[in-house]
């Protein structure tokens, strides 16, 4: 019965912790709407070098075909 008490308050520690480092913080919490445009742009042009490189590999096998 001990154990269940002394989790039981570790939870709630734990819990009250938490709240007072997320208000203390100032409730900045994940990225910004400039940090995810620059990721997303970053994607699209990995994603353009992939699609040149997949098409100047499948046009060097249809020029070795005919």
């Amino acid at each position: 019965m001990d154990t269940l008490v002394m989790l039981t308050f570790l939870n709630g520690y734990i819990t009250s912790a938490r709240h007072r480092i997320r208000d203390h913080s100032g409730g900045d919490a994940g990225a910004s709407t400039l940090e995810l445009v620059i990721i997303i742009l970053g994607l699209i042009a990995v994603a353009g070098v992939l699609v040149v490189a997949v098409t100047a590999a499948v046009q060097r096998r249809v020029d070795q075909i005919t």
